[in-house]
């Protein structure tokens, strides 16, 4: 498979690493360890993907969600509106991000049946995913882990569990588009109603069309504001009517102003210039570090 070491953090605090490919299933696969103990403290923005987290060390994740708060050992997570809070005191974890897309055939669920919060792996996979953690946490190298997940993955994966064609397309052009794009329009070039691709959008990706490509023009916008650019150019460039516009979704995913969300973050980021960290902050979207 290979792996894209990190190395540490500048204080050599934590152990990334990123697998160079993860094939076939798609998605992208890091993982990382708290060697230093310095905790794990995330404040999770709504992201265009499901993301898998498995934990293989001995502290429980903590994850405050809508659901509430729980202690898991790992977890997956569709597609959120809203923003959670995820920590743990020394993490060590592998990490996978899917579109849900590449979900519906993966997880044995569809994303919509994730509902609002994180599911707990055991509640998803049972004595398999206990498994698994043993094995991660037994693995000496991240070229081990990511070969163990990758597998599993592989194995849990139903190549004839796929979504619609026109759900498919529709998903494409909602992302390739950032999510500027009329919903309308969209259901009448697939040929279906706007009643139907709203239904069948939600059962077999987790969102109606509109709050998908609400959630992506979001991702595409905060990029450009962790970017370092100015607001309203975002706005105008993430297709927004004005920069109230801007803030009303920045609010709703991610719990914060953009101004708020730019000053807590953008200053970590430019200070981390180690390409670890860089890689980290630009593989996670939208994560967003505390």
């Amino acid at each position: 498979m290979g792996v894209v070491d990190f190395g540490g953090a500048p204080e050599g605090g934590w152990d990334f690493a990123r697998a160079a490919g993860v094939g076939r299933l798609g998605g992208a696969m890091i993982g990382y360890r708290d060697v230093g103990g310095g905790g794990l403290d995330l404040r999770v923005a709504g992201t265009a993907a499901v993301t898998v987290v498995i934990g293989f060390g001995d502290q429980e994740v903590i994850v405050d969600d809508a659901v509430g708060r729980r202690r898991l050992g790992g977890f997956v997570v569709g597609l959120p509106i809203e923003a959670m809070r995820v920590r743990c005191r020394r993490a060590e974890c592998v990490e996978v991000r899917l579109s849900p897309i590449q979900a519906y055939s993966l997880l044995g669920v569809s994303p919509a049946d994730l509902g609002r919060g994180v599911v707990d792996l055991e509640d998803l996979w049972g004595a398999r995913a206990v498994r698994l953690r043993e094995q991660l946490a037994d693995s000496r190298t991240w070229d081990e882990r990511f070969a163990l997940t990758k597998t599993f993955l592989a194995q849990c994966e139903r190549p004839m569990r796929t979504p619609d064609a026109e759900v498919l397309a529709g998903w494409d052009r909602i992302v390739t588009s950032h999510g500027q794009l009329r919903i309308g329009e969209l259901a009448e070039s697939l040929g279906w109603s706007h009643k139907r691709l709203g239904a069948r959008f939600e059962s077999q990706i987790g969102l109606t069309p509109k709050r998908a490509a609400m959630l992506v023009r979001f991702r595409h916008a905060v990029d450009g504001l962790l970017a370092g650019r100015p607001i309203a150019d975002v706005a105008v460039d993430s297709g927004y009517t004005d920069q109230a516009h801007l803030s009303r979704d920045v609010s709703i995913f991610a719990d914060h102003t953009p101004g708020a969300l730019t000053a807590l973050y953008l200053p970590a980021i430019s200070q981390h210039r180690h390409r670890a960290w860089g890689e980290f902050f630009q593989y996670r979207g939208g994560t967003l570090d505390r």
